[in-house]
């Protein structure tokens, strides 16, 4: 890979580190506000979240993302820029309608989603309206989020990683305020959280508009409903089944969270705690990855340059293993202690990190498969084939929801958390036994004693951080500060014996760089 790849993914990732941590800072702020187990605030404003949050990631950078980069790309490289600005102006019309539509929709239909996505909560009157009154808040979020998203694929392709990568920080950031300035102020303060989420909105959407012009794309929203724009046409018809591809995922999360309705309160809170530090690693590099790779595996596809193509998703899927392993490992042993130190204040009590750290466990365990997703994925997206995915998603939805049922009694909510995980195994392996199967990817020599390399150093870690770390009652008696101190030591540990281990078994990272002949063109 060139260093201009590798610099973009360690820009993006910089940038997804700076937003996972202004995230991690806000849920410790929700955490003491609202906590997880005790009263109904938490439960229903993450239900009120995580609605409008799942259609950001299908018209957002989910489906329409990875529907409209590959064809901007090809009108970028192929067309004159006139004809590529009309179709980022038509689109952006169109999208934007349809948000609008959608949005509106989800205002007035709130007790109705409420209702069919959280069937458990009918049984609590006030849980159930205080979710449909925030929901109506949060909702709007989705038009302004998913025209963020589209201003983000064209940066993007412009090589613009930075601004795009930077904007969840907005969101963290408004949240917090609203949670420090605002809550305090209302006599239901989780509606501060709320209303948190709608400015976020607005402010990312503004945040965007000096980068686009600058690159001089800022679009003219143009609604010719009588005129079809055939690049915009091509979009939306690729975007229909990656819908399911894409969002998998996301998916999987909004059945485990009916399901966990019915459970005992606290239960979707638990999941989401849980699942926010599971998603740390997941946002930092694997989104970072997957966002870098999509438009370069597009300018690759565009031209015909097949070997390149592979070559790159060699690389992706070798950095995956590199890091996506030991994380894992990390996570597993290290969940409670992160659960007491960036959680365990105020309203968030010692079952809340018991439950949530059963769930970070079952989680950590997919961890390599929701990362694989993000770069096998673009090798068909890049194609402009959404079908393939698709098919996939259909399948793993299906494995997660059967497993869901049959885990759900046994293991109540950790039951649910390890469902998703094995569907994403099943997703990623669908996904690269496709790949393979039509040719696309061809592995480079040498994976066996890679993989042997990696998996003996994270045991070695995993071995050092399980002896020194203790149990979870050392770390629920330890005080505040002393926890922090102590989890960093060995989260530092950790890392400079995995890295000294993997190295001294033979890996070096420069290899895991392609110089200019092996794949890797200077556009790049």
């Amino acid at each position: 890979m060139s260093r201009k790849l590798l610099k973009s993914t360690a820009v993006t990732g910089g940038m997804t580190l700076l937003s996972r941590i202004s995230g991690l800072i806000r849920d410790m702020l929700f955490a003491s506000l609202i906590g997880a187990g005790t009263g109904v605030a938490a439960d229903a404003f993450y239900v009120a979240f995580r609605i409008p949050n799942f259609l950001r990631r299908i018209f957002g950078e989910g489906a329409f993302s990875q529907s409209f980069v590959p064809v901007f790309a090809e009108y970028k490289a192929k067309y004159p820029a006139a004809e590529t600005r009309a179709f980022v102006d038509h689109m952006t019309g169109i999208l934007g309608a349809i948000l609008f539509g959608v949005t509106l929709i989800g205002v007035i239909a709130a007790p109705i989603l409420v209702m069919v996505l959280a069937p458990g909560f009918l049984d609590e009157p006030h849980k159930y309206g205080l979710t449909v009154q925030m929901l109506r808040i949060t909702f709007p979020y989705l038009f302004f989020v998913s025209l963020v998203a589209m201003a983000a694929g064209i940066l993007n392709t412009y090589g613009r990683f930075g601004a795009a990568a930077f904007t969840p920080v907005l969101l963290n950031l408004s949240m917090i305020g609203a949670a420090v300035w605002l809550a305090p102020r209302m006599d239901e303060p989780v509606l501060a959280l709320a209303w948190g989420v709608f400015i976020a909105g607005v402010t990312q959407l503004l945040f965007q508009i000096p980068f686009l012009r600058g690159i001089k794309m800022l679009p003219r929203p143009r609604l010719h409903m009588r005129e079809r724009h055939h690049g915009v046409m091509r979009v939306f018809k690729l975007m229909l089944p990656a819908i399911f591809g894409v969002s998998v995922a996301q998916i999987n999360m909004l059945v485990n969270t009916l399901l966990a309705s019915f459970l005992v309160t606290g239960s979707v809170s638990w999941l989401y705690y849980s699942d926010r530090l599971m998603e740390f690693p997941l946002g930092v590099f694997g989104i970072a990855l997957a966002t870098v790779i999509l438009p370069s595996l597009a300018r690759r596809h565009a031209r015909n340059s097949h070997d390149e193509f592979s070559h790159l998703l060699d690389w992706g899927l070798r950095w995956v293993f590199l890091v996506a392993v030991p994380a894992s490992v990390a996570l597993v042993i290290l969940s409670a202690p992160l659960l007491t130190t960036f959680f365990h204040f105020g309203a968030f009590g010692v079952n809340d990190v018991r439950m949530s750290a059963n769930a970070l466990m079952a989680f950590s365990f997919g961890l390599l498969g929701f990362i694989l997703i993000k770069v096998l994925a673009p090798g068909f997206y890049a194609r402009q084939d959404t079908k393939t995915p698709m098919r996939v998603g259909v399948i793993a939805l299906v494995v997660n929801i059967l497993l869901s049922l049959a885990l759900v009694m046994p293991l109540k909510h950790v039951g649910l958390a390890l469902a998703i995980s094995l569907s994403a195994f099943v997703n990623a392996g669908l996904l690269f036994f496709m790949l393979r199967r039509h040719n696309v990817y061809r592995p480079l020599p040498g994976w066996g004693l890679f993989l042997a390399r990696i998996v003996l150093a994270s045991a070695v870690m995993g071995a050092v951080l399980y002896w020194g770390t203790g149990d979870i009652d050392s770390w629920l008696t330890t005080p505040a500060l002393q926890r922090a101190y102590r989890l960093s030591i060995w989260v530092s540990a950790g890392a400079a014996v995995y890295l000294l281990t993997v190295m001294a078994f033979g890996v070096r990272l420069a290899q895991l760089l392609l110089k200019k002949g092996q794949g890797a063109p200077t556009d790049d």
